[in-house]
Order: C-alpha cells, then structure tokens, then sequence
C-alpha cells in the first residue's frame, strides 16, 4: 500500500420496485465507501425501507427520464469516483479489487471505464445474443462525467476512458411477464423521444426494420447458440423495435401537427 490517500468511491443505484433484487445488489457493493439509492418515487413495494436498512443516503424522485434520475443521485455523492450499478446488477468480487486497484493507481491515464455485463435472461447465462458485448461506462471521476440521453443515457466524460477486465453480473428479464412489461415500458419511453426529436416515421420502420433486427441478432450474434432462450430473446427483442415505433406513429397520429407519417 503506498502512502498517498485512497480515493473514495460513491456506488450510485437507482430503484424502481425492487425489493426483489435491491438486498443482493447492497450486499455486493459493501466494499464501497458511500452507497446512494435513488428510490422511483413510483415505486410501491418495499423498495425505499430496503435502501434505507442497507445504503448510506436515500434519495426519492419523480421519475422524468434515465439521465435526470442518475444525475440527481451523482449530485448526493462525495466519493472521488462513482461507480453506476442497477439493482439487478451484481459487481463481482473480482470486479470490486479491480476497481480499488484502477482508481488507487498514482499515474492513472483514464478518468472514466467501462465495464463489461454478463447477462442472465430468461434464466440462461447469455454468451452471444444478450448483452455480453456491452462496455458501457459505469465508472469515473465523479468531476468528470454526468449522463446525457432520455432512454439509454450514456456518460458524457471529460477526459480519456479505460476498460476493466472484470464484470457486472446482470440479472435481467427473469421470467416473460418481465419481458413483456419491460417491452411495454421501454418502448413508450422511446416512442416519445422520437416525437421529441421531431422524427418522421417510416413504412419500414414496423416492416423491415423489425426483420433486420432479428436477422443480427439470431444470425450475425449467434442468438441460436443461445438455446430456446435466445430464439425468444431475439424475436421478441425485434417486436419491440415493431411496438416502438408503432407507438410512435400513433403520438403523430393524435397530433398531426408536430410530424406527419409516412
């Protein structure tokens, strides 16, 4: 151990009906120096008495859009870093020392890092069609980064990002009615952003590009050696897209004066 001073770091989760998952994903991050919960003020189960019970600061929010919520819980930090986790994320042991170790390094190039995801769908460790492939940044200087984008809000960082070796484990989408209200949520939440943006739609946003996704994610990711699972996950992951933008044509439809269709 050198004789300059640890940095600190700030474990920042948001919550929205999660006493499911909410204990394991505290007890993971109990190496941290500061825990903040961000509890959906939506939320009606036991959510908030669980993060009271095992975080450091609790926040309660009206939801608005992904950025805003992780920005409100950047805001309560203190820690030198942050480290963005959601509630049915398990950082690794092996992840934790990583982490410790990156951010004690005297002569750090990076300020930020992503950070890989192992994901378990529909009860099957994914390994090709799921979200194996993501490196979303997770951790950074908290001086140096905040969230920027309404649905897959993204780290704006100032300064050079690194990558870790070790990962987050993902428990997402445990059974279908999961899956089908996670579809249902998420694709209203982007229907809107492409009113916002102003963007047209198209015949073949619900015809072709629907087929396309599929055809990527079963052939060109290997969905099919993902099992059962994967033809479930890649399918219905390509009637989102459909949903989506179905959904989008009927925000223009009741109100033809913002973008036509067609």
């Amino acid at each position: 151990m050198s004789h300059h001073e640890e940095p600190t770091i700030s474990v920042l989760i948001l919550a929205k009906n999660e006493a499911h998952n909410l204990p394991g994903c505290l007890h993971t991050v109990s190496w941290a120096n500061e825990v903040i919960v961000l509890v959906d003020k939506a939320s009606d189960d036991q959510t908030e008495e669980i993060a009271r019970r095992g975080a450091d600061m609790v926040a309660v929010r009206t939801f608005d859009d992904f950025a805003s919520q992780r920005n409100a819980a950047l805001q309560l930090a203190t820690g030198d870093w942050v480290l963005a986790v959601d509630a049915d994320e398990r950082p690794s042991p092996d992840l934790a020392r990583e982490i410790r170790r990156v951010i004690s390094e005297p002569f750090r190039p990076h300020v930020g890092y992503r950070v890989p995801i192992r994901s378990v769908v529909l009860g099957r460790a994914f390994r090709y069609s799921g979200t194996q492939y993501d490196r979303p940044l997770r951790l950074f200087r908290r001086d140096k980064g905040h969230w920027v984008g309404a649905v897959h809000e993204t780290v704006a960082l100032d300064g050079s990002s690194g990558q870790l070796q070790h990962s987050l484990q993902h428990r997402t989408i445990t059974d279908m009615c999961t899956f089908i209200h996670k579809i249902n949520h998420y694709t209203t939440l982007e229907a809107l952003k492409f009113q916002r943006d102003g963007r047209q739609f198209y015949w073949w946003d619900v015809t072709l590009r629907p087929f396309w996704v599929f055809l990527k994610l079963y052939f060109l990711k290997k969905g099919f050696k993902d099992g059962l699972e994967g033809i479930v996950f890649c399918f219905l992951s390509a009637v989102s897209v459909a949903i989506r933008h179905w959904k989008h044509r009927e925000l223009i439809m009741r109100n033809p004066e913002i973008k036509g269709a067609s």
